[in-house]
């Protein structure tokens, strides 16, 4: 069976002016997390996904990632890295009962986010 795209993530030098940008673009609402970070709601109904905008970290961070839904984290980085990738970000706990996520980079060093 196949993994689901669960959640989006758009990091960008200037968070604040790229919550405005997508909000008017495409009709979405954005909650603030505190930090710059906000949760995006799509408006798109039941089913759709959501996401979120947030500030660069540091350089080369801004970018647009995609976060696959699977069932065990860690076995899901040992997968991509048997096949040529390399881990990112260790699982780590989100806030609240949202489970862990994890990055990989895939071999052309794309940044992948896994939730679990």
């Amino acid at each position: 069976m196949g993994r689901p795209v669960a959640f989006f993530e758009i990091i960008s030098g200037d968070a604040v002016r790229a919550q405005g940008f997508y909000s008017e673009l495409f009709g979405w609402a954005t909650a603030d997390q505190g930090d710059g970070y906000a949760l995006v709601d799509t408006q798109a109904g039941d089913g759709a996904i959501g996401g979120g905008i947030g500030p660069a970290r540091g350089p080369g961070e801004a970018g647009v990632k995609i976060y696959v839904q699977v069932e065990d984290l860690e076995k899901a980085l040992e997968r991509a890295t048997a096949l040529g990738g390399a881990t990112l970000v260790e699982p780590t706990p989100l806030p609240g009962d949202y489970g862990r996520f994890a990055v990989f980079a895939d071999p052309d060093g794309n940044p992948v986010g896994l939730w679990g």
